[in-house]
């Protein structure tokens, strides 16, 4: 499906302007590092679900539709919108940057914005139930009611405790570990049956970590006091964050950013969200 395909399905407006340029007076014009086009960064490579198939021109993957949503208010067509590559890391630094924005489940800390630039959040991180499939196929399901009756490790240095207490308060106490390493080895030994971890991170641990590991369940990041956010990331004193914040206002009062979240994060991964 071509982005401008789903992001009509979505029911978002896709605004076209006459020509490459934009208009003089459109928020963005004379802002991008190509006039009249709009230059993003993802991973190299990117994964799934934020990008599927490592492919981020297709628009199909969470941060890959919103870039191009993001790009449609801002008043280019998805054929304006150029993809490059960048390093997390390499990005996160300091000095002039290959692209407009960059968007790569990039957290908004106080660090980071002292050397680069973060638009308003476009996503704040669910908290999803890391477990193994034996779990499953032994009876939990995504209900509060089963997660309070599985026997939950975290943390003991984190905020952990008290966010499994406030989210799921268990029959028994969790057991404490002195790292998340630690927490997800004693999942595969089966001293534990689940941990919460942010959904980014459980989708990884649970795809490349955890022999067998699976995704339980997600609550929503309203039901967390400090949920992870993640921002577009531009250079320092970048003209375009205005523009970009604007943007991303819109897409979240009109409920698209929803939309667009439940598409790529619940449905497509299949994680359920537990109410």
């Amino acid at each position: 499906m071509r982005s401008t395909q789903f992001l009509t399905a979505l029911g978002l407006t896709i605004c076209t302007f006459p020509g490459i340029a934009l208009a003089d007076g459109h928020c963005a014009a004379g802002k991008t590092l190509e006039d009249g086009k709009l230059t993003i960064a993802t991973g190299n490579p990117a994964y799934f679900p934020w990008v599927m198939d490592d492919a981020p021109e297709s628009g199909q993957g969470f941060e890959s539709a919103v870039a191009y949503a993001i790009a449609a208010e801002m008043g280019f067509e998805a054929d304006n919108v150029v993809w490059v590559r960048s390093g997390f890391d390499e990005s996160i630094q300091p000095g002039a940057k290959n692209f407009d924005f960059n968007m790569q489940q990039f957290s908004i800390t106080e660090d980071r914005e002292k050397v680069v630039d973060f638009s308003m959040p476009y996503y704040s991180s669910a908290m999803a139930v890391l477990t193994t499939q034996g779990v499953v196929d032994a009876g939990a399901e995504a209900n509060l009611a089963s997660l309070k009756s599985l026997k939950w490790g975290a943390d003991a240095n984190t905020t952990a405790v008290p966010l499994l207490m406030n989210l799921v308060a268990p029959d028994s106490d969790p057991l404490l570990y002195n790292d998340n390493t630690d927490v997800t080895a004693a999942i595969q030994a089966g001293q534990i049956d689940a941990a919460l971890f942010d959904l980014p991170t459980a989708l990884y641990l649970s795809a490349v970590v955890v022999e067998n590991g699976t995704l339980l369940g997600q609550f929503p990041a309203d039901r967390s006091e400090n949920p992870d956010q993640f921002g577009a990331l531009m250079e320092e004193g970048s003209p375009l964050k205005a523009c970009v914040d604007e943007a991303i206002t819109v897409l979240s009062e009109s409920g698209a950013l929803q939309q667009i979240e439940a598409s790529w994060l619940s449905e497509t991964t299949g994680v359920p969200v537990i109410k």
